[in-house]
């Protein structure tokens, strides 16, 4: 049965429904998938409604989100990735359903604040920190150093607390037959290390003209091309595989796991599957040594399409994601919840990692992500990296690439005045 539309929605909402359908791309044994599936259970219990949970791979909902949230299959509430070019398209589009009622009526601001929240604002050209609220997140992330700690003994090498002592432990490492970094080109790995060693020669004004548009950006200034630069150089030196090229996300969170390198820059969204995949193993973390910015942001959002019909009923799903008893199951399997008790998170490792976060928080020290300025981005800087990375491309020809790139996507997204 179709009644009227639900907090202004202008599409016909389900009366009475039986099922709401939810979509997400987390691991079920990482810290997000275990707390949604608890949301999920509690959800049932209040409403009566059934959960018809669909899980989706990132790739497939960032390369497809747009066609799926146009078309009768759009899910009533679903994981999106933050920024201009994801969240921020779609709000522009017309495809996510503005949750500022949801947000006045649950409270959510009161939860999510700060640089936390500008992720889940856009503006009608779909640039964040401002406009309507179109998503919201229950946790945090951050990108950090993991270390195997076991690896580092067996071999004789300090864990690395300055730049300088990270550059030598990786060639130790490598001095004894093993590369030190394992990395992914394919997919996101590579970039957040490129991005990371950008932000450790930026500043405020930097990333502000580079995410948000305001002032131009110089791809020959220091920071893209010293990070350029020592991709290239960690390439050459053997502290990169150029393998790495073909290698996704899950290649090189697995080849730590298994012990065959003993560093992994990555977020801290592997941090409660490290927790599981590797019990009996001694791993550590620390943010990049020596870098005072860091690659990192609020988690990923929930959004509510425009043609939902179970609008209400999405935004009383995200509520439960950010109840206590959530929170709480999200922090002790190794998340970064917004809204714990911490009294309630008895994992010391746990509380570490927690700690960390809230330390770059109250230093004002993330430093977003490098694929958001254009829709585009993040695939064309994959594979500019690809080719600095197997020697195509030298640094002056990946960063003009980038540059045009980079320009072309803002250029067409009419998003810079």
């Amino acid at each position: 049965m179709l009644g009227l539309a639900g907090c202004g929605s202008g599409t016909a909402q389900e009366e009475n429904p039986t099922s709401i359908k939810v979509w997400h791309y987390e691991e079920d044994n990482g810290a997000m998938g275990i707390a949604w599936k608890k949301a999920m259970e509690i959800f049932e219990k209040e409403t009566g409604v059934k959960v018809e949970f669909e899980k989706k791979s990132f790739e497939q909902i960032r390369q497809n989100a747009s066609q799926i949230l146009n078309s009768d299959d759009a899910p009533d509430v679903m994981e999106y990735n933050k920024g201009n070019a994801t969240a921020g398209l779609l709000a522009s589009q017309g495809l996510l359903h503005s949750l500022d009622d949801y947000v006045s009526q649950y409270k959510w601001d009161e939860k999510v604040t700060g640089s936390l929240a500008d992720t889940g604002k856009y503006n009608d050209k779909g640039v964040m920190g401002s406009g309507n609220w179109y998503g919201i997140t229950n946790y945090g992330e951050d990108v950090v150093m993991y270390y195997n700690k076991d690896m580092f003994e067996k071999n004789g090498i300090a864990i690395p607390k300055t730049y300088d002592e990270l550059v030598d432990a990786m060639q130790q490492f490598k001095d004894k037959g093993i590369t030190p970094l394992s990395e992914g080109a394919a997919e996101y790995p590579l970039q957040h290390l490129w991005w990371q060693l950008v932000l450790s020669k930026a500043d405020d004004s930097f990333i502000k003209a580079y995410e948000m548009y305001d002032g131009d950006v110089d791809w020959n200034n220091e920071a893209l091309t010293y990070a350029t630069q020592t991709i290239k150089d960690w390439t050459d030196k053997g502290y990169i595989s150029k393998d790495c090229t073909g290698l996704k996300a899950e290649d090189a969170g697995q080849g730590f796991i298994n012990g065959t390198y003993p560093m992994f820059f990555s977020g801290t969204w592997w941090f409660g599957r490290f927790q599981n995949d590797m019990k009996g193993k001694n791993i550590t973390f620390s943010t990049f040594p020596g870098s005072k910015k860091v690659v990192g942001s609020s988690g990923n959002l929930w959004v509510i399409p425009e043609k939902s019909k179970h609008q209400d009923l999405a935004a009383e799903f995200i509520n439960i994601t950010l109840s206590p008893e959530v929170q709480d199951l999200m922090g002790n399997s190794g998340g970064l919840p917004i809204a714990a008790e911490p009294s309630k998170i008895t994992d010391k490792a746990t509380k570490e990692l927690i700690e960390s976060f809230n330390q770059v928080l109250k230093d004002n020290a993330l430093g977003f992500y490098p694929d958001w300025p254009t829709s585009t981005f993040y695939d064309e800087l994959n594979a500019s990296l690809q080719e600095l990375v197997n020697g195509t491309m030298d640094v002056k020809g990946a960063l003009a690439k980038m540059k045009a790139d980079y320009d072309k996507g803002v250029e067409a997204a009419g998003v810079k005045d």
